[in-house]
């Protein structure tokens, strides 16, 4: 019994079927399909069922599976104890929010490269959803607020986020002084989005009323720069703009719940070398980050954005919460 078939069993499990295990791994289909027939005929069971999706386990794959995930991370584990120091190595592919991404993420997964010269770095920056273990991701970097499941994450930092508008729709159309004051507005807003807002210990929701809708953050900005309508965006978005006067916020005393910056990665065992590289030098860059709009002190995190104090990961999901999403 090889262990990389045993690794192979296991990305197939992960994955539901042949191609996206190939994908994950790196190697063709056809490779993947001998390791795991190489595999049925030396446990003498046949594990997998093949169905039109994918694969399905059998009553024996199940079973083998719970030994075959703790034999592969205790595989990869007794790997890195070995590994010499600062020798990560191999590909690592990571999916990273487009507006945020290309701009603060881009530059530390660069610095990264340079610091490993044997690590392949594959980003993929987009605000679609990502499915790390069918897309083969070994990590993603996630904003917003997190709810519990089988994913494992990293808090990095945390950012808050304002309402505002541009001076001149303010001037045409009022400004509001309460949250029920928003009733009369038009929104620039990410699509069938509500705006969560703060107000000391409550929480408000507001169904905006949206003109102008993006599925990009970064692209509602132009909108409620040219006057279209009242907006809640991060603060990474918005603060030059408000420093210059190009926007002013509104409601101070009802800001966006403050939202992670968080690494997320598949369940399984201990981080892999490449994996803790990247979640070490993404803490090491934004612990000293001078961008007002993170915030990496200690004060106490949502209930939602729990974190073990000793293992510095919780169970995370990698799907932002819609109505608490100001950027992907």
């Amino acid at each position: 019994m090889e262990i990389e078939d045993i690794q192979a069993f296991v990305a197939v499990a992960e994955a539901g079927g042949l191609s996206p295990a190939a994908k994950r791994l790196g190697v063709s289909k056809s490779i993947v399909s001998r390791q795991i027939a190489r595999l049925e005929k030396s446990l003498g069971a046949r594990l997998l069922s093949r169905t039109t999706r994918g694969a399905a386990l059998t009553e024996a794959g199940a079973s083998f599976r719970e030994h075959a995930v703790r034999i592969t991370a205790e595989a990869d584990a007794a790997r890195d104890s070995v590994a010499p120091d600062g020798k990560v190595r191999g590909k690592l592919r990571v999916s990273a929010p487009l507006s945020f991404g290309a701009t603060h993420f881009a530059p530390v997964l660069a610095e990264l490269a340079v610091r490993f010269p044997d690590l392949e770095v594959h980003a993929s920056y987009s605000d679609r959803h990502v499915d790390l273990v069918t897309e083969g991701f070994d990590a993603a970097i996630r904003l917003g607020m997190l709810e519990d499941t089988n994913l494992v994450a990293r808090k990095i930092a945390t950012f808050g986020g304002r309402l505002v508008a541009s001076p001149a729709y303010l001037a045409k159309h009022g400004t509001p002084r309460t949250p029920a004051d928003l009733n009369a507005h038009v929104a620039v807003n990410r699509t069938n989005d509500t705006w969560p807002l703060k107000h000391g210990d409550e929480e408000i929701t507001i169904h905006p009323r949206a003109r102008f809708t993006a599925d990009n953050g970064a692209a509602l900005v132009p909108g409620v720069l040219a006057g279209l309508g009242i907006a809640l965006l991060p603060d990474f978005l918005i603060e030059d703009h408000i420093a210059s006067g190009a926007l002013v916020a509104l409601l101070p005393d009802y800001p966006m719940p403050q939202a992670g910056v968080y690494v997320v990665r598949p369940p399984g065992g201990s981080a892999s070398c490449k994996v803790r590289a990247l979640i070490e030098i993404l803490a090491e860059r934004f612990s000293t980050c001078t961008v007002p709009a993170f915030d990496t002190g200690s004060g106490k995190a949502p209930a939602k954005q729990r974190v073990d104090d000793a293992e510095h990961e919780q169970r995370a999901e990698d799907v932002l919460v819609p109505a608490r999403q100001p950027e992907r």
